[in-house]
């Protein structure tokens, strides 16, 4: 991944339906919009519904479109695809994959990330077992997913950046003008989905002002 002086980066997931080739030309524009900052660090695909001809096509679509800018391409729950297509990295929830499964499946050389809830007991186990990154949430209501399972606080990204080195990714609701509060806490990463691609300036300008929010935190 590229490097970038900003406290937070991006981490980008795909809307939960997509035209492959449409989309590609949008994810282009929007990471050209943040490759001088290099605020984007990763993309997450993320389509749930699909079949694995789907997920396989996609990935071929959009994963060159990604590390064209540096940036790491991340499949969310398959790593079995992840690693059959070549990604980066894969991200497992608590009733996905379990880690140690996906990390035999993948290898000791992709990213291995894991969804924590409002749990540092299970962000503690995860990183204890090799995780790449944490993911804590929901931190706001979404407006791309249904109702949270939990809601977290910043004190949790406070208390975790304050102990442990495996990097966290603050994850619901985010936005330009709520993300600050995490920035500050301590937050590595903002996973971020309708406040890029449903903003109302389009989504190069929400990567203007993801970066001015965060300079400002």
């Amino acid at each position: 991944m590229a490097r970038s002086k900003l406290k937070s980066r991006l981490y980008l997931i795909t809307p939960p339906d997509l035209d492959p080739a449409a989309f590609s030309r949008v994810l282009d524009k929007t990471l050209a919009a943040g490759a001088k900052s290099g605020i984007v660090a990763s993309l997450q695909l993320r389509l749930k519904d699909a079949d694995d001809s789907k997920i396989g096509a996609v990935i071929e679509k959009l994963m060159p479109v990604a590390h064209q800018y540096d940036v790491a391409f991340i499949l969310n729950d398959r790593p079995d695809l992840a690693a059959k297509y070549d990604c980066d990295g894969v991200h497992v929830g608590q009733e996905d994959t379990p880690y140690a499964e996906a990390r035999a499946l993948v290898g000791a050389d992709r990213i291995v990330g894991v969804t924590c809830h409002d749990s540092k007991d299970l962000a503690f186990d995860a990183a204890e077992a090799g995780a790449d990154y944490v993911a804590f949430g929901a931190f706001f209501p979404s407006t791309t997913k249904t109702a949270p399972k939990s809601h977290a606080g910043v004190e949790l990204i406070e208390a975790w950046a304050s102990f442990v080195t495996v990097p966290c990714v603050a994850i619901g609701g985010i936005t330009p003008t709520n993300c600050g509060p995490l920035v500050a806490g301590g937050a590595d990463f903002l996973a971020v989905a309708g406040a890029v691609w449903n903003h109302e300036g389009g989504p190069e300008a929400a990567i203007a002002a993801f970066e001015a929010a965060i300079k400002a935190a």
